[in-house]
C-alpha cells in the first residue's frame, strides 16, 4: 500500500486535476502522445536496462525485465522502453529488437519500444525490418527511438560499424534513409526507389529521436518529430536541449506541436534512507563504467564498503543529486517538481539499482503514488 503522505499528495492532485477516468482517455489512440492515467500530472513511463547486478546472470536480468514489463502493464505505465548497450555486462539489452520480440510475446497493451536503437551501428535497412516485423507482431504498440551514440566504448564501436555507417555524423542522412524505407517513400531516381522494408504491419512504428544535446533535439525540431531527452545522465542540459527543440520545431505529418519525453533517474523505497542506499549502487556502477572498468551493478553493500576517493565522492554525490528519491510520495513530488521547471509532455523513469526485487519494488511504488490504475 501506498504510505499516508503519498496517499494525501496523490488527494491533492486528483482534485486539482479532474476525473481520472476523463485524462486517462484523451489522447487514446494517440501513436505519439501518452495516455494519462491515474493522478499523474503527465504520462508516466518506464525505461528498462535490464539490469545486471552483482550475483545475477543475465538469463535472471531479462526474465526480471520481462516480469517487469508485465507488471507495469498492470500497473498502468504507458509505454516500456529498452535501450542498445554493448560490452557492459551490467546490462543485458544489447538487442533492443530481440528483447521487444520477447516483451511483446508476454504482454497486450503496453507500448515497447527502443530507447534507443544506436541507428549509426546499423544499416537503416536492417532496423526498417526489424521495426517493421515487431510491428506486424504487436500492431499500434511499437515505437522506434533512435540515437546516435554508439552506446559503448570507441573499440566497441569500430567492432559493430564496420561496413556499416560512416558515423555519428551521417545521423540525419541514416534517419531520412530509415523513414524512406519504413514508408516506401524514396523519390524517383533514388537508387533506393523501388525498394521498402517487408514485412509491415497496417501501420507503422512511429519514429523519436532521442539525445542529451543539441543535436537530436534540433534535428527532432526540424523533422517534427518526438523528442526524448536523457534528463538520467545529463540533467544540465535538459533544459537547453528541449527549448532548441521548440524554438526548432516545425509542424510535420506526425505532430502539429512538439511532443519532449525526458528520461529521469528515480528511486523510490520505504524510506528516504533506503533509497539513497539503492541509488549508490547505480552511482558506484557509473563511477567504475566512467573510469573503465564496467561490471555488474555492484550491491549496497559493496557501495557501502568502498574506499572513495575525493573526485570519487564529488561524482557519487552529483550523480545521485540528479535521482528523483525517496519515498513514494517524494519521488511523486520529485517528478512534478522536474515536469513544471523542464515543460516536459512524458516522464519516462528509470531505476537501474541493484537487485531485481528492489527495482521493482521501486517502479510500484511510484505507480501507487500515482493511483495509475485508477480509470485506466
Amino acid at each position: 500500500m501506498a504510505s499516508k503522505d503519498a496517499q494525501a499528495r496523490a488527494a491533492r492532485r486528483s482534485s486539482a486535476a479532474g476525473p481520472a477516468t476523463d485524462r486517462s482517455t484523451r489522447t487514446a489512440g494517440d501513436p505519439v502522445r501518452g495516455v494519462v492515467r491515474g493522478t499523474a500530472p503527465a504520462p508516466l513511463s518506464i525505461l528498462d536496462l535490464a539490469t545486471v547486478g552483482a550475483g545475477y546472470t543475465p538469463s535472471q536480468a531479462l526474465e526480471a525485465t520481462t516480469t517487469l514489463a508485465q507488471s507495469a502493464e498492470q500497473w498502468g505505465y504507458h509505454r516500456f522502453w529498452v535501450a542498445e548497450h554493448h560490452g557492459m555486462p551490467g546490462v543485458a539489452s544489447s538487442n533492443p529488437a530481440v528483447l521487444l520480440a520477447h516483451l511483446g510475446a508476454h504482454t497486450s497493451t503496453l507500448r515497447l519500444g527502443s530507447g534507443g536503437v544506436m541507428l549509426p551501428n546499423h544499416a537503416p535497412l536492417v532496423i526498417a525490418e526489424q521495426f517493421g516485423l515487431l510491428e506486424a507482431l504487436n500492431p499500434g504498440r511499437i515505437d522506434l527511438g533512435l540515437g546516435r551514440a554508439p552506446g559503448t566504448d570507441q573499440a566497441t564501436a569500430r567492432a559493430l560499424r564496420r561496413g556499416v555507417a560512416d558515423g555519428a555524423e551521417d545521423f540525419p542522412q541514416q534517419v531520412a534513409e530509415l523513414t524512406g524505407f519504413l514508408d516506401g517513400s524514396f523519390p524517383n531516381g533514388h537508387p533506393y526507389a523501388r525498394l521498402s522494408a517487408v514485412p509491415k504491419g497496417e501501420g507503422r512504428p512511429p519514429v523519436w529521436l532521442l539525445g542529451s544535446s543539441g543535436f537530436s533535439a534540433q534535428l527532432a525540431g526540424h523533422l517534427g518529430l518526438p523528442f526524448a531527452f536523457a534528463h538520467h545522465f545529463s540533467g544540465t542540459n535538459t533544459e537547453p536541449a528541449l527549448d532548441l527543440y521548440r524554438s526548432s520545431f516545425r509542424p510535420s505529418a506526425v505532430l502539429d506541436e512538439p511532443y519532449a519525453l525526458i528520461g529521469v533517474g528515480a528511486v523510490a523505497a520505504d524510506d528516504e534512507k533506503q533509497a539513497h542506499r539503492f541509488a549508490r549502487t547505480a552511482a558506484l556502477g557509473m563511477l567504475r563504467l566512467r573510469l573503465g572498468v564496467p561490471g555488474p551493478i555492484p550491491t549496497p553493500e559493496e557501495a557501502e564498503a568502498h574506499q572513495y576517493s575525493a573526485p570519487e565522492a564529488d561524482f557519487m554525490n552529483s550523480w545521485i543529486g540528479n535521482l528523483v528519491l525517496g519515498t513514494a510520495g517524494e519521488v511523486a513530488d520529485g517528478l512534478e517538481a522536474l515536469r513544471k521547471r523542464t515543460g516536459a509532455d512524458e516522464l519516462m523513469v528509470t531505476s537501474h539499482i541493484h537487485g531485481h526485487e528492489v527495482r521493482h519494488r521501486s517502479y510500484q511504488l511510484i505507480a501507487e503514488a500515482y493511483g495509475l490504475t485508477v480509470g485506466s
